[in-house]
């Protein structure tokens, strides 16, 4: 009976004729071969949208570890022939010898998929971008990234190219009294049909960034038509002092600050801008917040400083809670403030992160 039904379910399915599929059949891709293989995979398109992405996992990982209060200036520069050059005063990468790869931390780092300091343990307890992935992945897709890292009294440095394959071993190239990471990268042509940052662009996403962490500097400079410069001898490009386009943010405020130039064209129900942070089962929220005089909905909401263009159901719960409250408060005869019969809807103007 089981023999004639497993005749009866095979007798629908298509011969497979002269064709064979064996082991040998099974691509094995090492290293980071995948990357650059399906790259959409890792950075969503390989469009300007893909392009710019590269500046911000770069960035991503500076930004972490002000996030961490170990770094509170950061700069991105737009050299020129399309490289980015990304500098922070923060940690420095590790260069010691890690333990199960037996290379360099940094090495192990830049040519590692899921290689970081963000899956656990105490290196980050709040970060963005892709854990383990960003640097390698930006390392993948560029036919040449470099690192010099300052940390522990010392400078090191490592080269990598067709790909992210390292050039020769992490070495030490002089002392120093400085701390933090420089990364050079050049995105490969054969993967990134046009290779052509839009400055405006950078600017717009890293002026928001600096919105999200109080206190931190981020300098933007646009290097590309400056002509040939030395910039692996210095540690901040403006210590050259070029004559090029470039801006600073630096936000005391935080959100509110964010809150304050989203509302600068708009007029205000209430100078004052409602803020609150607080922190919760190792969640830290943070929430601000001014009505104006629109009807329409701004809201934005970020996770780890990462854009939620979507929403999420942090906003959900945001609006709901609000939203119970002012209703509550409306129709409390005891409250010292008297306000008509009224329900408020949901179309509250907020910043959240």
């Amino acid at each position: 009976m089981a023999e004639s039904k497993a005749k009866k379910a095979n007798s629908g399915a298509p011969k497979s004729g002269g064709s064979s599929y064996k082991a040998e059949d099974i691509t094995v891709l090492e290293g980071l071969e995948a990357v650059r293989r399906r790259p959409g995979m890792y950075i969503g398109t390989t469009g300007v949208d893909g392009l710019h992405h590269l500046i911000w996992e770069i960035f991503d990982n500076s930004r972490d570890e002000a996030m961490g209060g170990f770094s509170n200036d950061i700069e991105v520069a737009l050299l020129p022939g399309n490289i980015v050059r990304v500098a922070d005063n923060g940690r420095g990468i590790p260069v010691d010898i890690h333990p199960k790869t037996k290379v360099s931390a940094l090495e192990t780092i830049m040519t590692t998929l899921h290689a970081g300091g963000k899956f656990g343990g105490e290196g980050y307890k709040v970060s963005g971008g892709l854990h383990g992935v960003g640097a390698s992945v930006v390392n993948a897709l560029s036919t040449y990234a470099k690192v010099i890292v300052h940390r522990d009294g010392g400078a090191h440095v490592q080269e990598y190219k067709n790909g992210g394959k390292a050039v020769a071993k992490v070495k030490k190239i002089g002392s120093s009294d400085l701390h933090g990471t420089i990364t050079w990268f050049k995105a490969d042509p054969s993967i990134f049909p046009v290779i052509d940052y839009d400055f405006d662009r950078v600017v717009s996403h890293l002026r928001q960034q600096a919105y999200l962490v109080r206190g931190l500097r981020i300098t933007v400079w646009d290097m590309r038509n400056a002509g040939a410069i030395d910039n692996e001898d210095i540690f901040y490009i403006r210590d050259l002092r070029p004559d090029a386009p470039s801006i600073t943010f630096y936000f005391e405020g935080g959100l509110r600050s964010l809150v304050s130039f989203q509302n600068r064209f708009l007029e205000p129900v209430h100078k004052t801008i409602f803020y609150v942070e607080k922190e919760q089962d190792d969640v830290t929220v943070e929430v601000a917040l001014q009505y104006v005089d629109d009807i329409t909905s701004r809201i934005a909401a970020f996770a780890n400083n990462i854009y939620n263009a979507e929403g999420g159901t942090h906003i959900t719960g945001f609006r709901a809670a609000l939203t119970r409250s002012l209703n509550s408060f409306s129709g409390n005869g005891r409250n010292r403030i008297r306000l008509p019969a009224m329900t408020f809807s949901k179309d509250s103007r907020q910043w959240f992160r």
